[in-house]
């Protein structure tokens, strides 16, 4: 605390003028939440004051650690070839700005489910913890995930929010989700609600959401009817084909909620082929709120997930975890974005 400030500007000089010790300093330029948010300001403002940079090599030698995280895309069948849900790659910038907010490299990468990813990461030492996006079936990723918790890798997934989660997940409320799609469809009048969407333990994210659809529906004293419900992975054409298969076999609906938007965009194309009207005949709500869900004709209703707090929250939790603090589930209250898919 005595010491003053030398010709080269160290992180103990800024600690003398902060008032404060040097680890203080190296915690408040790491962006770490132990530290208060006016001392954070007020270290950040003097660091800049003296043109300081914080020497990378250097900490992670002493800290043990590479100061970078890694971000792993799992792979997800798309019309254009890209292989990765767009609601993930929306869901990119928050990530990338709330790791440059706490001075930390990202690692970007793209795995396929069956590719040994989880021993590649944890034996390479190439980042501090992971950050996991997309997984397709979860009963084969359950796996995964516990071979990832048994080598003590620190690791943050996008997922639904349970209480037997495998290490820490941040993820939407879906069953709330469901309800207020629910809702709103009731609202609106229907009374016929299919889901769309595969809603069991291979999909729990689609399952919590048809439960949330189907505790609207019994609020009301309708009972959910398993014929309106029709497996479909998230994409456009199994929209599509979903929504077929509902007709062919006769069933009678007057609204859709679909378990994404990609899903609704294809149960729309199938609806326009059978010429039955959105929402005239038919009311259609998505969820995620993608780009495309505001482009459609006519444009989709849907939930929408906070991308910005959720890529916040999986840094934010991930770099709990890599400092040794405790770090908890996260669940995001959705919100629903009414578009003319369901009002005309």
């Amino acid at each position: 605390m005595g010491r003053k400030p030398s010709n080269k500007p160290t992180s103990f000089d800024i600690a003398y003028l902060a008032g404060v010790s040097q680890p203080t300093v190296s915690r408040a330029l790491r962006g770490s939440r132990s530290v208060s948010l006016a001392t954070r300001q007020r270290i950040e403002q003097i660091a800049r004051e003296l043109n300081y940079s914080v020497d990378k090599n250097a900490s992670s030698l002493r800290s043990q650690r590479s100061n970078t995280i890694a971000l792993l895309f799992f792979e997800d069948p798309t019309p254009d070839g890209a292989n990765i849900n767009p609601f993930f790659l929306a869901m990119l910038g928050a990530i990338t700005r709330a790791t440059a907010n706490r001075g930390l490299d990202l690692l970007i990468s793209f795995q396929k489910m069956e590719d040994d990813w989880h021993t590649r990461y944890q034996d390479s030492h190439r980042a501090d913890g992971l950050i996991l996006l997309g997984y397709g079936d979860y009963t084969l990723y359950e796996q995964r995930l516990n071979d990832l918790v048994a080598a003590g890798t620190q690791f943050v997934r996008w997922g639904s929010v349970r209480d037997d989660n495998i290490g820490t997940t941040v993820g939407s409320g879906n069953v709330a989700a469901g309800r207020l799609a629910g809702e709103h469809l009731l609202g609106l009048g229907r009374q016929r609600i299919a889901f769309l969407g595969q809603a069991d333990e291979h999909y729990p994210e689609f399952a919590d959401r048809y439960h949330g659809l189907n505790e609207a529906l019994a609020a009301v004293g309708i009972a959910a009817d398993p014929a309106l419900q029709a497996d479909a992975l998230s994409s456009e054409e199994q929209g599509r084909a979903a929504l077929r298969r509902l007709l062919e076999r006769g069933a009678e609906f007057d609204a859709v909620f679909a378990a994404s938007d990609l899903i609704a965009i294809g149960a729309m194309r199938a609806l326009a082929e059978a010429g039955r009207s959105v929402p005239g005949d038919v009311a259609v709500v998505g969820f995620d709120d993608i780009p495309a869900a505001s482009l459609t004709s006519p444009p989709l209703t849907t939930v929408q997930q906070d991308l910005v707090a959720a890529g916040e929250l999986l840094v934010e939790t991930l770099a709990e975890q890599i400092e040794g603090r405790d770090s908890r589930n996260r669940r995001l209250a959705p919100k629903l974005i009414v578009r003319a898919s369901t009002t005309g």
